[in-house]
């Protein structure tokens, strides 16, 4: 429990030194990564679900050669693409938010350099240091919270373009 605490207040202490805008960053990470892990769960088990019982009805059609049923696969593999690719659009938005909100930070960091520098008169490093500290800081945090949130989409990317071929290759067409 004392650990726990501890944690919790390295976290808050973390999250003052980098100001509001580091809080902000830290909200869209964490959106960013329950979307990604709602995905990974979707790839792992709904998905599973959904396929075989498109695969067991496409199956179980006694007409599968003509225009009609040409139609119906395409909406069916149609179908399977759209659930895959539900929500990606909203991580990658949130990958692209991350270094914005960095800049921001970055922005505002450096502008409490200069209402430090304005107040005191001098260019004292001593003052300034915890305006250059709070610039740093969510510029940091935005990037690595887009770099992990790139490489998942490139993930779930390709992994939802290689499961529509398989699903195109699942339903047969009868010559």
């Amino acid at each position: 429990m004392v650990l726990f605490i501890d944690m919790m207040n390295s976290i808050r202490e973390f999250l003052d030194t980098g100001g509001q805008v580091l809080t902000v960053i830290a909200g869209v990470i964490c959106l960013m990564w329950l979307l990604i892990f709602e995905r990974l769960y979707f790839f792992l088990r709904t998905y599973q679900v959904i396929r075989n019982e498109m695969i067991t009805c496409w199956q179980n059609r006694v007409e599968r050669h003509s225009w009609n049923a040409e139609q119906i696969r395409i909406a069916q593999v149609s179908r399977i693409t759209e659930l895959l690719n539900n929500n990606v659009a909203i991580i990658q938005s949130l990958v692209v938010l991350c270094p914005l909100l960095g800049l921001l930070g970055t922005v505002t960091g450096m502008i409490e350099v200069f209402d430090v520098m304005a107040i005191s008169g001098s260019g004292n490093a001593r003052s300034m240091a915890s305006g250059v500290s709070r610039a740093t800081i969510p510029t940091m945090a935005g990037m690595v919270g887009s770099l992990s949130g790139v490489f998942m989409v490139t993930w779930l990317q390709r992994k939802t373009k290689r499961r529509t071929e398989q699903m195109e290759d699942a339903l047969p067409m009868a010559h």
